[in-house]
């Protein structure tokens, strides 16, 4: 018997479900969890604790989450041999809604990405990354309060695909010989060792992402959606997925207004009546889609981040962006995620940060990603009474300066705890 079904049946809990595209969550719902490497083990268990605190706050012992440890990365390899085994991958599907924290994957060799494989497998096709600044947070800008920005990143296609070649072996030249020979393409783009990489954009993986990014928009009163791209380089891929998000607007016309309509009429009837046209817009309260070339945008959110609210982006893009964004609100350690398909409501909600293995088991490192993560989780199964505990709770730990060592040598006058310990000032806080 697969090691889920035998873990699972001793649970005293339900399996959340979907009925007509929404979750139906019972008040025990099963969520499996993955630990991961590294520091993994010690975010888990501090985020853990406060999950259990805060749901108990807030539902008086009515709601309980019954967690399920699920295996993938080390801790698998070491029990069933393989880093993602099936039955991880089936007890997800099953069980619909899973957290997880940071998984290892080597540089430029040894084992594919578990996270990518995770949203490959599953179809996972949203990154959720929600960048806002926590008041009292050490940040290397200016005014980190002007940040409050939605990235919906797409997830599944792009370079991160993974279909490449090495430079030098016969897989690579024949895929060279086939560009050369076939394709008409110039010569003097290739050596002997030159590695080759395929970019994949396709129109129904962009209109998907698209579309989510728009609904979350109206659904949380945000009043603009921006695609931010390199299309003017990339012109079939970037280009395309700019084109065919403006394609996805025309299905929302009630409920926005895209700056392709603002071009179109200015291209017909002039600026003043584009003008017009864009301020009655804003004026009924319309969404507004645009977009940004990615180089562009990334000064843009250091320069006036005000002006953007829900992020749309391929792949790549967006891993940069997310990044960058978190650096400027203090940081990857704050910066939660999740990887969610919005057809099927199959979610898993991860630390974002990386597995810190010089750290691991020294109760040190900031378990705020994961909590913050945990957050998302549960305003995502409809448990937003927990989650905003959690979130103030924590912020209140960070604003009486009892922080981790990554944020205590940024702040003045602040008492450095270890990873179990700020979990413990948050539970106080609730």
């Amino acid at each position: 018997m697969a090691y889920f079904e035998k873990l699972a049946e001793p649970l005293l809990g339900e399996k959340i479900t979907v009925i007509d595209g929404k979750l139906k969550v019972p008040d025990c719902p099963i969520v499996p969890f993955i630990e991961g490497d590294g520091v993994g083990s010690d975010v888990w268990n501090a985020s853990k604790r406060v999950f259990d605190a805060a749901v108990d706050k807030a539902y008086m012992g009515k709601k309980k989450i019954v967690w399920f440890e699920v295996y993938a990365g080390e801790k698998a390899k070491q029990h069933y041999d393989t880093f993602l085994p099936n039955d991880t991958l089936n007890a997800i599907k099953e069980y619909i809604v899973a957290i997880k924290g940071p998984l290892t994957t080597p540089v430029g060799k040894g084992i594919r990405s578990i996270n990518v494989s995770l949203r490959q497998e599953l179809d996972l096709y949203v990154c959720l990354r929600p960048i806002k600044y926590l008041e009292g947070v050490p940040s290397p800008v200016k005014n980190p309060s002007d940040v409050d920005i939605v990235i919906f990143r797409e997830n599944s296609e792009d370079i991160y695909a993974g279909i490449e070649w090495e430079a030098g072996l016969e897989d690579a030249k024949k895929v060279i010989s086939f560009l050369k020979d076939t394709m008409g393409v110039k010569e003097s783009y290739f050596t002997e060792n030159t590695g080759i990489g395929v970019k994949i954009v396709s129109k129904e993986g962009t209109k998907r992402l698209i579309k989510a990014a728009i609904e979350y928009a109206l659904a949380n009163d945000r009043k603009v959606v921006t695609i931010v791209h390199k299309g003017n380089i990339m012109k079939y891929t970037e280009g395309a997925f700019r084109n065919w998000a403006y394609e996805v607007a025309k299905e929302y016309e009630d409920y926005l207004f895209s700056m392709a309509t603002y071009e179109q009429i200015l291209k017909e009837k002039g600026y003043e009546e584009a003008e017009y046209a864009l301020n009655e817009a804003k004026r009924k309260g319309k969404l507004l889609l645009n977009d940004v070339l990615t180089d562009a945008f990334l000064q843009h959110a250091l320069i006036k981040p005000k002006e953007y609210s829900v992020i749309a982006t391929l792949n790549l893009n967006g891993d940069y962006i997310s990044d960058a964004l978190a650096a400027q609100v203090g940081g990857i350690g704050l910066a939660p995620g999740a990887n969610i398909n919005y057809e099927t409501c199959h979610a898993i909600f991860e630390a974002t940060h990386g597995t810190a293995p010089k750290y691991a088991g020294l109760d040190k490192v900031n378990p705020s990603s994961m909590i913050l993560s945990g957050v998302l989780m549960l305003e995502y199964i409809g448990w937003k009474e927990a989650a905003s505990l959690i979130a103030a709770a924590l912020n209140k730990a960070i604003l009486k300066k009892h922080v981790t060592y990554d944020l205590c040598r940024l702040m003045d006058d602040a008492t450095e705890v270890k990873c179990s310990e700020f979990a413990n000032c948050i539970i106080e806080n609730l």
